[in-house]
């Protein structure tokens, strides 16, 4: 309440404490009492949103109203300030803030799951018919659908702005786009005219095939589209928004992810993806490796001199960035958030190279690394492709190695569980998994340690690499005795980094009582 009116009264408010299912719809229904709404931002992964009013005195009731009683938003309390702006900025007619556009600018957020022409059109068409689709990926993955009239787009922008196409997953965010009408020459994966059935079309079935990284199309798909579609999105009930028993079926129906041993139709146009929010000091060339390699060959990476944090990351095929933006896109490293797309070049030219912070080169060429693991059908079949998670598989390693004393030697976070997988007895290797605290710490241990070479002195061969992929807890259940793998990992490694850390900090103590 103290910290609404050390900001002045503006017509837009700030809304706090939503929760996740929240759509715009919901918004609109709870505030519209206190006068009419004109613009709604969803900001959904910060359970927040702007709302701006038609006049500053219904902004004025909405705030006082919920400094004084509960004013609850889809059945959860929400909390209520003036915005520091005074009017929300819209992409479309800047002069009208009560004009809409029949065209909408969807932005996918968190996007696990391939988005096609074929599933924005399973949800949208039906809040109103859909005329055209196009989807584009300059700052992660947006599409623009074009609706028959101004108000279909308006009740899909009510209905849909927030929602996930998937669970937990694929969050839209819709504002009116700049251009009145799409325009549409092919129709296709990328792009579709609903109005000109004949239409120049890709073959689905043909052409270039590679490996899938969800397998077959979310639903059975044949030539004519998808089959029978499940119900799985629920719009607003009874004690929320609601379009008219007549408007809108209860459940919006989409096609959920199946695996399978298909493949879905790539959107990336390059096979250069530029990877921008890259720490300073902490990441290089192999390092990217490291971490893109997941998704398919790395052909060559450079930094760019004249963008800092900036590199360019040239893949096997289109098909790899489009991989790799689907699931590094928006992840953090190193606490900055990447953010991968594709890039206008289609191939990395070394030019310009200079020294990195920590002394290595700006550009490397990895097209002859024996640690791509695409380079063949045979060895492309054995990756299993996962999106970043807070679990590691790890192996290729020789027992009493990878300990927690590897991680702090690197600077990396240490792991809380692992399990070691059994092995042959004459095996020289093992294999396991590890879970960290976090997403983000399991991602940086990944791009510090994978590929690793373990120098071990009795042996005179060539020092094996530790490969590391992210997995999953449902791979194998964790050992719940300590006792139980110690013996792969190696009690004294794991005792003596323990015995390290508490060394460090009994130093610290000791250093500041002397003093």
């Amino acid at each position: 309440t103290l910290f609404s009116h050390q900001i002045s009264p503006s017509p837009v408010v700030h809304v706090r404490g939503l929760c996740e299912a929240v759509v715009e719809a919901d918004l609109v229904e709870a505030l519209d009492k206190f006068g009419a709404i004109c613009y709604v931002m969803m900001m959904p992964f910060k359970r927040q949103a702007l709302v701006e009013f038609s006049e500053a005195q219904s902004a004025d009731r909405c705030v006082s109203c919920g400094a004084k009683e509960p004013v609850y938003i889809a059945g959860q309390q929400a909390y209520f300030n003036y915005s520091t702006s005074k009017r929300i900025t819209r992409p479309t007619n800047a002069d009208n803030p009560d004009s809409g556009n029949k065209v909408l600018l969807l932005s996918i957020q968190n996007p696990l799951y391939p988005i096609t022409t074929d599933v924005l059109y399973t949800v949208c068409n039906p809040m109103g018919s859909v005329l055209r689709i196009v989807i584009f990926k300059r700052n992660g993955i947006q599409a623009m659908v074009e609706f028959e009239s101004v108000q279909c787009a308006q009740k899909a922008k009510s209905a849909l702005n927030g929602a996930d196409i998937y669970a937990g997953c694929c969050t839209l965010k819709i504002e009116y786009a700049r251009p009145t009408r799409l325009n549409v020459i092919r129709n296709d994966a990328e792009s579709w005219d609903y109005t000109k059935p004949y239409l120049e079309r890709r073959d689905r079935g043909k052409g270039r095939k590679r490996q899938a990284i969800l397998g077959e199309h979310p639903s059975s798909y044949n030539d004519k589209g998808y089959g029978q579609p499940c119900p799985l999105l629920p719009l607003p009930g009874n004690s929320r928004y609601k379009l008219g028993s007549l408007d809108v079926p209860d459940m919006v129906s989409y096609p959920p992810p199946q695996s399978s041993s298909s493949s879905y139709s790539s959107q990336a146009s390059s096979s250069v993806a530029m990877v921008s929010g890259l720490h300073p000091s902490k990441m290089n060339c192999t390092r990217i490796f490291n971490l893109f390699c997941l998704y398919g060959n790395i052909e060559k990476v450079k930094f760019m001199k004249s963008v800092p944090g900036t590199s360019l990351v040239e893949m096997g095929d289109e098909y790899a960035v489009d991989r790799a933006i689907t699931h590094l896109n928006s992840i953090r490293v190193f606490a900055k958030r990447l953010n991968v797309c594709v890039s206008k070049q289609h191939s990395v030219i070394p030019s310009q190279v200079f020294e990195l912070e920590d002394g290595s080169s700006s550009y490397k060429d990895f097209s002859m690394t024996r640690n791509n693991r695409f380079s063949s059908a045979g060895q492309a079949s054995k990756n299993i492709i996962q999106p970043p998670s807070a679990v590691l598989h790890f192996y290729n390693v020789p027992p009493g190695v990878f300990s927690l004393q590897l991680c702090e030697e690197h600077d990396v976070p240490g792991f809380v569980k692992f399990k070691v997988f059994d092995a042959k007895p004459s095996s020289k290797t093992i294999s396991g998994l590890l879970e960290f605290d976090s997403k983000t710490q399991a991602v940086e241990v990944l791009t510090v340690l994978n590929h690793y070479q373990i120098r071990i002195p009795s042996e005179s061969q060539a020092p094996p690499l530790v490969l590391v992929r992210f997995g999953s807890v449902g791979e194998s259940p964790w050992d719940t005795a300590l006792h139980s793998s110690l013996g792969h990992w190696g009690v004294l490694g794991v005792l003596g980094a323990m015995w390290r850390i508490v060394e460090r900090k009994l130093c610290k103590l000791l250093t500041v009582f002397h003093n």
